[in-house]
C-alpha cells in the first residue's frame, strides 16, 4: 500500500497568484519533477491546510482542480493519490497554455529590460535544475 508522501510546497503571501493556484502549481511541479511518483498518496485536505496554514476549502478546491485535470486520483475512503502518467491536456490546450505562458514571460522580460540572451540562458538553467529527480 502506498504511503503518504510529504508535500513540500510553499505559499507566499506576496505572490500575485492566489493561494489555491500556488498549491496547484506546487503539486504539479512536485509530480513533474518526480518528487511525487504515480501511486504516492498526497496529504489530506486538513493535513495540508494545517501544514500551509491556509483554509481547508482552498486546499480542497486545489485538489479538485488537480483531480479534474488528471494529476490526482481519488480513491473512495482512502484519499488522493498521484495518477499514473498520461497526456493530461489535449495538444491544442497544451499549445494554448504554453503560448500564454511565453507571452507573460516575454512581457516580464521586456518590462525588466533584460537582454534576450540572458533570459534564454536563465530559462535553460532553470529547466536543467528541474530535470526529473530520482528517489531512493
Amino acid at each position: 500500500m502506498a504511503r503518504t508522501r510529504p508535500l513540500v510546497i510553499q505559499v507566499v503571501t506576496g505572490d500575485p497568484r492566489p493561494i489555491g493556484r500556488q498549491i496547484v502549481d506546487g503539486v504539479r511541479m512536485a509530480i513533474a519533477t518526480g518528487e511525487l511518483a504515480a501511486g504516492d498518496q498526497v496529504p489530506s485536505v486538513r493535513g495540508l491546510a494545517q501544514q500551509l496554514n491556509v483554509n481547508p476549502n482552498t486546499v480542497a478546491k486545489a485538489y479538485a482542480e488537480l483531480a479534474a485535470e488528471g494529476w490526482l486520483d481519488a480513491r473512495q475512503g482512502l484519499g488522493l493519490f498521484v495518477a499514473p502518467p498520461r497526456q493530461r491536456l489535449s495538444e491544442v490546450e497544451r499549445d494554448r497554455r504554453f503560448d500564454e505562458a511565453v507571452q507573460r514571460f516575454v512581457h516580464e522580460v521586456v518590462a525588466l529590460e533584460m537582454r534576450p540572451a540572458d533570459a534564454v540562458a536563465r530559462v535553460q538553467d532553470a529547466l536543467r535544475g528541474l530535470a526529473p529527480r530520482r528517489r531512493a
